[in-house]
């Protein structure tokens, strides 16, 4: 068993590629298996309007400000991406992006993505699911905002253009996400409902907790993923409720551990444990 774990870097480079690429060495040495972007600009997610309409509001990180602001602030450069792509293969941790429309599929096509991450708000877009798919490479989505019946859509999209590689992260859509709203007892449901149909469960997790990685790794979670930062002084739209490179380290020396701890079925006596018979 090994549980794939993804560091997200998100709006975390602060603007700043060579940050970037710090933090996707710094993911590689701490254990991660990889490292994801997004790829959208400003303009492919909302209109500069000032409305209220366009202000963030609910009790988030980003509280007052403008969406249009928001995503120029957080979007990672489509110039950069192609490098930070080659740059993570060199070290040798894999890259990935979540495109937000089929313009992002295609640049992410040109640079040559090996799988592809639906975001939790993305997750009912069923166009956007379906032309990712059909590029034919393993596509993982997050349900943060998914009902039971989302979820069996876009797995269904997927497989509609032949897609059979999915992966479902539970997922809670709160930043960062409290203990007691995560009901990772789901991922065990998930199993149950979805692997028949082949499909693998995992958990995006936005909880500052070491516990609930071993927790979904115990339940079945075969994919795990943390946002990710060098420091979280540096700031970053996602900076509050990220990992930084110790606990990113702690985070997957627990994982492994519960991977061996879980190890496999099996009613035979250790011959170690006999001496004492």
């Amino acid at each position: 068993m090994h549980t794939y774990i993804i560091a997200e870097m998100s709006a975390n480079h602060c603007g700043d590629k060579e940050l970037a690429k710090e933090i996707i060495k710094s993911a590689y040495e701490c254990g991660a298996d990889a490292v994801k972007l997004q790829t959208y600009t400003k303009d492919t997610m909302t209109i500069d309007c000032k409305s209220d309409i366009f202000k963030v509001k609910g009790g988030t990180l980003w509280d007052d400000k403008y969406l249009y602001d928001l995503y120029e602030e957080a979007y990672t450069p489509w110039e950069w991406q192609k490098e930070l792509k080659e740059y993570a293969d060199k070290i040798g941790i894999e890259l990935f992006s979540t495109p937000f429309d089929n313009t992002a599929v295609d640049f992410l096509e040109s640079i040559n993505v090996q799988k592809y991450k639906i975001a939790a708000f993305e997750a009912v877009d069923f166009p956007l699911i379906k032309y990712c798919a059909s590029k034919g490479k393993p596509m993982i989505i997050s349900t943060g905002i998914s009902t039971f019946d989302d979820i069996e859509g876009a797995i269904d999209t997927c497989k509609s253009v032949g897609n059979n590689d999915i992966t479902i992260l539970k997922c809670t859509s709160s930043y960062p996400a409290r203990l007691d709203d995560m009901n990772l007892i789901t991922i065990k449901d998930m199993y149950e409902k979805f692997a028949p149909q082949g499909v693998k469960i995992g958990l995006s997790d936005h909880t500052m907790n070491i516990e609930t990685v071993v927790a979904a790794v115990a339940l079945g979670a075969t994919v795990v993923e943390k946002h990710f930062t060098l420091d979280r002084s540096l700031g970053g739209a996602d900076a509050a409720f990220s990992l930084n490179p110790e606990e990113l380290k702690a985070t997957v020396q627990a994982i492994r551990n519960t991977e061996k701890l879980l190890g496999k079925v099996s009613y035979e006596v250790n011959p170690k444990n006999k001496i004492f018979a």
